[in-house]
């Protein structure tokens, strides 16, 4: 089943708001099949697992900053199409915002 997603602009706040249909739109992806579905959910799924893992933050939906940064880090899952960050080569920007949060300063 192939779904269309509109070019509608995106206003999220938090990262328990997006949507699989809000990273494809993000990626410019104008229809989505039940495989990309999948795909979308687990890079969803993983960015927001690095997010806290990376940060200590367990509530992602208190800092409006992390909602970039998951669709940068599913960006380049997608790029790569592997299901994982590799947190050696973080974009500048997802490092920034990320270490601007952190609370597992090592």
């Amino acid at each position: 089943m192939t779904e269309s997603v509109s070019n509608v602009e995106m206003n999220i706040e938090k990262v328990s708001a997006i949507s699989v249909e809000d990273v494809a739109r993000y990626l410019r992806i104008s229809e989505i099949d039940d495989e990309d579905k999948k795909d979308l959910n687990k890079f969803l799924k993983i960015s927001k697992s690095f997010i806290k893992s990376y940060t200590g933050v367990k509530d992602l939906d208190i800092y409006e900053d992390f909602v970039i940064v998951v669709f940068v880090l599913c960006q380049d899952m997608n790029d790569s199409r592997s299901y994982y960050v590799d947190g050696k080569n973080l974009n500048d920007v997802v490092k920034t915002i990320l270490d601007l949060h952190s609370v597992n300063l090592l």
